[in-house]
């Protein structure tokens, strides 16, 4: 039986060595922090759980390929949906804009805000419906199929291209100024800062508006440790407080690494389920590098990054009347001398287990970028400095939220402040990123194999692999990691 050393613990490795035990691997998870489940996570603080990470999730919906790979993982079997009305509400001056889930409602509530757009809205709601015929693929890689098999596949990609060539390369608040009404414009461009691509935004709503992207009741950290539970029943082994620091390297093949903890594991083959970043210049020091990744590290205005600042405040009252996700104006609020405009909050309302009894838990999150991290490295080299800077930040979203809402006055209480730095150190997120490279209009997609060039026996696996990277992309990489390791064992992969 080959053995197999899987590098991070998240969603790609715990994917990787499940179908590692169900295809005749002896597999181990060798994972840095004490809980499994990387960024797909959630933790405790005065008697409320955060969760961490999914505020939805791509394939909720049963019946289809991406849902039955999460049921196969463990991730989704028998799992209870929450499925929120919509996506965002967006407040702009006394209008709200519903990006609701119903397509039809959706279009209509648009049309009675603003007749004038009739011609943009229909085309808006067109190109969502358009993309309901879009599934991620989740059968074959690409380097793995035969030339009919490319064929087929696509063409089932015809809607998803059609939308890319006419959106991949207009930017979303270029696109934005195609609507005439101020609160339509603003509500768009909110999504994305300038230069990142119109396409996102309609995938991300036809997947909501389709029901494949909705809430696994429990969150992320219970959807983590299903899978983790699902590993140890197939035999795969795990080990915790374990963080690789080194590869062991004869000629082009892995020997085994070592563990900061000093611990040491050798095997047949390697899989790095971790940040790319840490792979290549870390791991492998530099001597593997990839012109795909380099080109990408290199040019950060064509491939951004993106980073959190994540507030989470604990509610003594009831959220009944308020959307899940409520995009609204602020004042007065600077991170990094940079002016915040609107916050975003979420609230976990359908969750009763999050909170005591009579309370809510709500989190905020606010994107940081390239500038933003140096500016929160430097600060962390005082932590004094560091954490009274979260402090200020923590108490400024709660007066943003009880000028936005006095009924909350005087029951809202600052439970948690993460930035990039927070990224950094539990998860090695290369400068805090929770995504993979967002797509802008002069940015290129990469589609990448996990080979590492000039090593036969070690793949890289995750979110950095292909566009546009979070949990489906982990999951599904995750799994052709394995049936490449298959073929060149010369044996079946076995998919379910």
């Amino acid at each position: 039986m080959k053995k197999l050393v899987i590098i991070g613990g998240g969603i790609a490795g715990l994917t990787a060595g499940i179908f590692a035990q169900k295809n005749g691997f002896e597999s181990i998870i060798l994972e840095k922090h004490h809980t499994l489940g990387g960024e797909c996570t959630g933790w405790d603080r005065q008697g409320y759980h955060i969760d961490g990470c999914i505020h939805w999730l791509v394939g909720t919906k049963k019946g289809t390929p991406i849902h039955d790979l999460w049921t196969t993982v463990g991730a989704m079997d028998g799992v209870e949906v929450y499925d929120p009305e919509s996506f965002m509400a967006f407040e702009h001056g006394d209008v709200t804009v519903h990006f609701y889930r119903d397509l039809e409602r959706l279009k209509t509530s648009w049309f009675e805000m603003s007749p004038a757009d009739k011609g943009a809205i229909d085309q808006f709601c067109q190109t969502i419906k358009q993309l309901h015929s879009f599934e991620i693929p989740v059968g074959k890689p690409m380097d793995m199929m035969n030339p009919i098999e490319k064929i087929k596949f696509m063409l089932s990609m015809k809607d998803a291209g059609l939308v890319m060539q006419k959106y991949g390369k207009i930017s979303l608040i270029e696109y934005a100024k195609t609507f005439k009404h101020p609160a339509l414009q603003a509500a768009l461009a909110s999504f994305l800062p300038e230069g990142y691509s119109a396409s996102s935004v309609f995938f991300g709503l036809a997947s909501f508006t389709k029901g494949q992207a909705s809430i696994p009741v429990g969150g992320s950290k219970a959807m983590a440790m299903r899978m983790v539970e699902r590993y140890l029943s197939l035999g795969g082994t795990i080990e915790a407080s374990s963080e690789v620091v080194k590869l062991i390297i004869e000629g082009k093949n892995v020997q085994g690494v070592v563990c900061k903890n000093g611990a040491s594991y050798a095997a047949d083959y390697f899989i790095a389920a971790c940040d790319a970043h840490l792979l290549y210049e870390q791991l492998l020091e530099g001597k593997f590098s990839d012109p795909a990744f380099q080109l990408r590290y290199n040019n950060p205005v064509d491939y951004p990054l993106a980073s959190n600042m994540y507030i989470s405040l604990g509610y003594a009252g009831s959220m009944d009347g308020i959307p899940r996700s409520l995009r609204f104006p602020v004042n007065s609020l600077q991170i990094n001398k940079v002016s915040i405009e609107h916050l975003q909050i979420t609230h976990y309302g359908y969750e009763p287990d999050f909170a005591p009894a009579g309370h809510t838990v709500m989190t905020c999150a606010i994107n940081q970028f390239y500038s933003d991290y140096d500016a929160w490295k430097t600060l962390a080299s005082d932590s004094k400095a560091y954490n009274q800077e979260k402090a200020r930040i923590g108490q400024a979203v709660q007066c943003a939220m009880e000028t936005r809402f006095p009924q909350m006055r005087d029951k809202l209480k600052v439970l948690d402040v993460a930035s990039p730095i927070t990224y950094e150190r539990y998860c090695n997120a290369y400068r805090g990123a929770f995504m993979a490279f967002l797509p802008t209009i002069r940015g290129k997609e990469v589609a990448h194999t996990g080979r590492i060039r000039g090593l036969h026996n070690i793949f890289l696996s995750g979110q950095w692999l292909q566009p546009p990277g979070g949990l489906p992309v982990a999951l599904i990489t995750g799994k052709d990691t394995i049936a490449r390791l298959c073929k060149l064992e010369k044996r079946p992969f076995v998919s379910h």
